[in-house]
């Protein structure tokens, strides 16, 4: 009996010893986090807590972020006659406490991810760089309205041409879904990460966003629960709601842990402050139903059906919300919107009834025919948007003649690449065109006060991206 009583004491020592020699590990933040460079685009794999998900994207994009962030500083004060403190404030005033602690948690991440870079960014700044359309577009705007009517109602721009099918439509019965981003070619050349995020809670999700973005911002959006989400703004949208939940919230929520069409409807109606009002094309890969939802302020409408196809090119389809909410003039057949309308429901509707596959997909959003004057062209009434050649530029944004902007990427999936979470990406002009600043500005000197940060957009190859 002694004998096993010293054993044991000699065995209990020698593991004593050994666990005070074995210090516990810090915590690494950046886990198994991981960045690639590939034509154009920056995909970074992130995964853990949102604490972990925040700082891992500051760390590996803090350049990224950095110059977007100088962009926007320099930029809204040209665009919006707003200067970066004025969305600072804004955004510690009525847009923080309405996030979610799981993004304020995140956004919190982004910031000690860039303060390692020494850096110093903060969390209002995150938050005004998440916010930046909805606060530039739809908030300002409406001040301005309510300081003389009518002076805010062309800011709400016209962002993106999209398309989502299913039934007779497609080739194989199932889901092909597609879009180009539309944006100033100043940060839509800079729109050009694929964020492939696993967080502790809710889905596994694939999407393209600009750097420092908790959400996607254009709203391209693979799920492993299988939903699929993008999106068009509406054109000339009037409203605004402080005291609602800041878009870019509700966007991220619906990414994450919608497992249904009508998740997403739900969570993007729930507490909607009426900021970047679209058109939502949804789809269910578990089902393969697809939906539109037109989301205002005051009003919205659904569609969905498991045969159809539907389209998005920044015009708005509810009669009630059009009156109410809107300044879009549905009878225009000059403006772009209604142009690329003509267009994408000849191609979508008729050419590709029954033949729609990715393929095809990447050829919509690449397409340069401008229907409203029946010819092949690079302007502003084609899919594959090229503003900065087109004399008229686009009025019912406010866009002068020339101004550099236009589609600045595309993306496409199915629901056979959605089940693997893969995605196609395209960076530059879907078409194939490049955009070459040094002649444009030589050409167009109005636009000299952008040669700070407007650079040369080229067009890379098509590219599958699949989720770690």
């Amino acid at each position: 009996m002694k004998t096993l009583i010293k054993a044991s004491s000699v065995l209990f020592i020698v593991v004593a010893f050994f666990s005070c020699q074995q210090k516990p590990q810090p915590h690494n933040p950046l886990g198994n986090a991981t960045r690639k460079d590939k034509n154009g685009w920056i995909y970074v794999h992130l995964s853990g807590s949102p604490s972990d998900i925040g700082y891992q994207h500051g760390y590996l994009l803090s350049k990224e972020i950095d110059t977007l962030i100088k962009v926007m500083q320099y930029y809204l004060p040209y665009t919006s006659k707003k200067d970066w403190a004025f969305y600072r404030a804004a955004s510690k005033r009525f847009l923080w406490g309405k996030i979610d602690k799981e993004y304020q948690d995140e956004i919190r991440g982004i910031a000690r991810g860039l303060q390692a870079h020494g850096m110093k960014y903060d969390t209002l700044d995150i938050t005004a760089l998440n916010a930046n359309i909805e606060l530039a577009q739809y908030y300002v705007p409406g001040l301005e309205n309510k300081l003389k009517p009518g002076s805010g109602d062309n800011k709400a721009p016209g962002n993106c041409s999209a398309f989502i099918a299913t039934g007779s439509y497609t080739k194989d019965h199932k889901i092909v879904i597609g879009h180009n981003n539309w944006t100033d070619y100043i940060e839509g050349e800079r729109w050009n990460v694929i964020a492939d995020i696993k967080p502790e809670k809710g889905n596994h999700i694939l999407m393209d966003c600009a750097p420092g973005f908790i959400h996607s911002g254009d709203d391209f959006v693979v799920t492993n629960s299988g939903i699929l989400i993008t999106e068009t703004t509406i054109t000339g949208f009037k409203g605004f709601d402080t005291t609602g939940t800041p878009e870019f919230v509700r966007a991220r929520k619906a990414a994450q842990y919608a497992k249904s069409i009508d998740d997403v409807i739900k969570i993007m109606t729930t507490n909607n402050n009426g900021g970047y009002a679209n058109d939502w094309l949804i789809g269910d890969t578990k089902t393969n139903e697809v939906a539109k939802l037109e989301l205002g302020l005051k009003d919205f409408m659904v569609w969905r059906s498991k045969d159809t196809a539907m389209i998005g090119s920044n015009f708005p389809s509810d009669p009630k919300l059009i009156k109410e909410e809107t300044t879009f003039d549905v009878n225009n057949p000059a403006s772009s919107p209604n142009a690329r309308k003509l267009r994408m429901q000849k191609l979508v509707v008729v050419d590709y009834k029954g033949k729609l596959t990715d393929s095809a997909g990447k050829v919509i959003e690449g397409d340069t025919f401008d229907a409203l004057n029946n010819k092949n062209a690079l302007d502003r009434c084609v899919i594959d948007g090229h503003v900065e050649n087109d004399p008229k530029g686009v009025p019912e944004w406010s866009e002068g003649p020339f101004y550099p902007m236009g589609a600045v990427q595309g993306k496409v999936t199915t629901t056979a690449l959605a089940q693997n979470m893969q995605l196609w990406a395209h960076m530059g002009h879907p078409g194939g065109a490049d955009f070459l600043a040094a002649p444009f500005l030589k050409k167009h000197p109005e636009y000299g006060y952008q040669s700070k940060y407007l650079r040369d957009m080229k067009a890379y190859p098509w590219t599958l991206f699949k989720a770690q």
